[in-house]
């Protein structure tokens, strides 16, 4: 079941979920749609370097998130100077906001979907690829997969509204698992 923005509200209110700072305490103003919460980008962007390097990813080998690391640069954005996305290229970057969708014992969990926004793909904007899910038991910032498909440059801003969050309940208490990914303080390719 989706949450409408007043039950997105109230589970927040009631320390069900987690979402700071909200930007606004009214279900039927800005950052609240009908049944999703607008969240903002961060002012860090991780840029892989294009350097030809002999670089080939196994995901089925640890020490992943140092490599791109490794192979990442690090740009500090702010309104006056925003990063200019071009057309074709791909960086990591995080939600302003934190969330939390604790496992608690008695009572509803949550889990949600991050969503592009229509408004950045109809500019050829995409925020995530396959890995819209953010689990029950996460917390953090939201790392995003961003790539211009478009024919234009786009500017990121930090704080610009940059994708959605849809918040679903979760039938029944999860086990907590051990081997999930609990969220990072940042994206592979950002310093920690």
């Amino acid at each position: 079941m989706i949450l409408s923005n007043a039950n997105i509200l109230n589970a927040v209110k009631m320390k069900r979920l987690f979402i700071e700072p909200l930007d606004g305490q009214d279900a039927s103003k800005s950052p609240f749609n009908t049944s999703a919460i607008d969240l903002r980008l961060g002012n860090e962007i991780a840029v892989p370097k294009n350097e030809n390097a002999p670089l080939q990813l196994d995901l089925s080998k640890p020490g992943i998130p140092q490599l791109l690391h490794q192979y990442s640069e690090t740009k500090i954005i702010t309104e006056d100077q925003p990063y200019t996305l071009k057309k074709g290229v791909f960086v990591l970057a995080q939600t302003m906001e934190r969330v939390a969708f604790p496992l608690h014992r008695k009572g509803t969990c949550y889990s949600a979907r991050v969503e592009g926004r229509s408004s950045l793909a109809r500019c050829g904007i995409l925020v995530h690829f396959t890995a819209p899910t953010i689990h029950a038991g996460f917390e953090g910032k939201i790392t995003l997969e961003i790539i211009n498909l478009g024919p234009f440059d786009f500017l990121l801003k930090p704080e610009m509204k940059i994708c959605q969050l849809i918040i679903e309940e979760v039938k029944g208490r999860p086990f907590d698992a051990p081997n999930q990914f609990k969220g990072q303080t940042k994206p592979a390719g950002i310093k920690v």
